[in-house]
């Protein structure tokens, strides 16, 4: 399961030397995994309100080219991985017109309360949206 989305590159997602900024990729990248998480019927202010977060962890960000102003990038989010403790989301930003690669990142996310104590195991919500995702991997590979 992957969700895809457009973004136009705006004057504001530029710096000085007329490139996107590197922190607007970032800003692209949580809004795929906002997007995905929602295409599971999962909303962040819902959780939040049943003492559930989902904070990055670990995020690893290649940069393989520099998007320009005007430009339409597509932001691609997929799972590459759930264990009993994080899900790991696989994310391309790419030129909508000539596909080239801007970006390639690998993003962990946990679970933890409002509190910030991390929950050791991912709490059962969680457990049953991603399941779906599992269960489209076993069909595929029928």
């Amino acid at each position: 399961m992957e969700h895809k989305f457009k973004q136009q590159v705006f004057y504001s997602d530029t710096d000085a030397y007329g490139v996107v900024w590197h922190g607007s990729y970032l800003r692209w990248l949580e809004m795929g995994r906002v997007y995905f998480c929602e295409l599971l019927g999962l909303n962040l202010i819902d959780l939040k309100e049943k003492d559930i977060v989902m904070p990055v962890t670990n995020l690893n960000v290649r940069y393989k080219a520099s998007a320009k102003l005007n430009d339409i990038v597509t932001i691609k989010t997929s799972i590459s991985k759930i264990t009993p403790l994080s899900i790991i989301f696989e994310q391309t930003i790419t030129n909508e017109e000539t596909g080239q690669l801007y970006i390639q990142a690998t993003v962990d996310v946990v679970a933890i309360n409002n509190a910030g104590k991390l929950y050791r195991r991912l709490p059962e919500e969680l457990n049953l949206a991603f399941e779906k995702i599992n269960k489209e991997a076993e069909l595929c590979n029928v």
